[in-house]
């Protein structure tokens, strides 16, 4: 008896000190409350600003703990808006962006630093116009809660970013057109239903 007691002892201890296991929940990001903003220097007068509104992706993370993170997201280069037909049409041909060579962007995350507090340091691959490179985007999650609207469970997040256009095949007009893009990103992603089980819980607070 002494022995068996002994022997529960020893499991209580052990399933204790296990270490948590992560969860890695899957989302998708909406597409209506997801933007990719960018900025760039014109000739030192202003910052000319053009907008991507049609970002798909999704995002594995467990909230507790963003070492797992996972982000693949895709933007369509075609949607630019830029407020002008004729600018954002040169935007878009084989000098600048080269929509109709490689119609999409995408980024790919290959690694995640948490910075605390709801912050970490995404890392990935950014593919535009052929080239692949290494980008850094710092990421701050706003709200992970019950969307009071569609009742789904929803994160909202802030990022921003930096590169360089002539990485990626764009070194034109460099009296005209800063070298640094800037990149600020607005984005929401919705958790996946894809059990009974997850949906109700997607009904919880």
């Amino acid at each position: 008896m002494i022995g068996i007691r002994n022997s529960l002892f020893c499991l209580l201890l052990l399933s204790s000190a296990a270490p948590a296991v992560a969860k890695i929940e899957a989302w998708r990001l909406d597409p209506v409350h997801t933007r990719v903003l960018f900025r760039v220097d014109h000739a030192g007068f202003s910052q000319a600003l053009g907008v991507f509104p049609d970002v798909s992706g999704e995002l594995h993370f467990d909230p507790d703990d963003w070492s797992g993170a996972r982000l693949d997201v895709t933007v369509p280069l075609a949607s630019l808006q830029i407020g002008d037909d004729s600018w954002r049409d040169k935007l878009l041909s084989g000098t600048w962006l080269d929509a109709d060579a490689a119609a999409t962007a995408r980024f790919r995350s290959t690694r995640v630093q948490s910075a605390g507090d709801g912050q970490a340091t995404v890392i990935g691959e950014l593919t535009l116009k052929g080239h692949t490179r290494e980008i850094s985007l710092d990421v701050r999650l706003n709200k992970l809660a019950r969307n009071p609207l569609t009742f789904r469970r929803t994160a909202g997040f802030s990022a921003t970013a930096s590169l360089d256009r002539r990485d990626f095949g764009m070194a034109e007009w460099p009296n005209v057109v800063g070298q640094r893009v800037q990149l600020e990103i607005q984005a929401e992603a919705v958790r996946y239903t894809p059990s009974p089980d997850q949906e109700r819980d997607d009904a919880d607070p």
